[in-house]
């Protein structure tokens, strides 16, 4: 009986720091994803802007040699 309760206890213990170590996984996922978000914002901007300046080939004046 007291060995189960050992087991026992050092199973709990096993878990816990099993749980630790994913915390600090799932803590460190989220920041990474924090930061590809804001990234990705950028990014999207910057494409508006370029998107917002370029003409569509109909609108632009052809060449000087045509």
């Amino acid at each position: 009986m007291e060995q189960r309760l050992t087991d026992m206890e050092m199973l709990i213990m096993h878990q816990g720091h099993v749980i630790d170590q994913l915390n600090e996984v799932v803590t460190g996922h989220q920041a990474l994803i924090d930061q590809l978000t804001k990234e990705l914002k950028i990014i999207k901007e910057h494409l508006r802007g370029m998107s917002s300046q370029s003409r569509l080939p109909s609108e632009e004046e052809p060449p000087p040699h045509y």
